[in-house]
């Protein structure tokens, strides 16, 4: 008799409605995090038009009140939804840092003079 160091049925013992449950959760998550990217897609494309725009105008490519404001609608966004509002707040955070990162890349060529044009 051989042991295992993994507690538990085996996968050869599960279950097959468990098993088919499971499928489909698992292609429910899959849709919504191809629906995630195609969303963050779309935000920026968005934010590299404000990015174009800020450059052109010269406007700083932070703008922190409208980051406060957007922090505290996204936190009462999540406590709506039953999220953390907490790790709404770091996603956010992580995108805003992207999104200056790309708005003083485009500043910083539009300087230069290379700047592309927005889509």
């Amino acid at each position: 008799m051989t042991t295992s160091n993994t507690p538990g049925p085996g996968p050869g013992d599960v279950d097959p409605a468990v098993r088919e449950e499971l499928a489909r959760l698992r292609d429910s998550i899959d849709n919504i995090d191809a629906a995630v990217v195609h969303m963050l897609a779309e935000r920026f494309k968005a934010t590299q038009q404000v990015g174009h725009l800020k450059a052109r105008h010269q406007l700083p490519p932070a703008d922190q009140a409208r980051e406060a404001r957007q922090i505290a609608r996204l936190r009462t966004l999540a406590e709506n939804a039953k999220l953390d509002p907490a790790f709404a707040e770091k996603f956010l955070t992580f995108i805003i840092a992207e999104v200056i990162r790309h708005h003083e890349r485009i500043a910083e060529d539009t300087v230069n003079g290379t700047a592309a044009s927005p889509n």
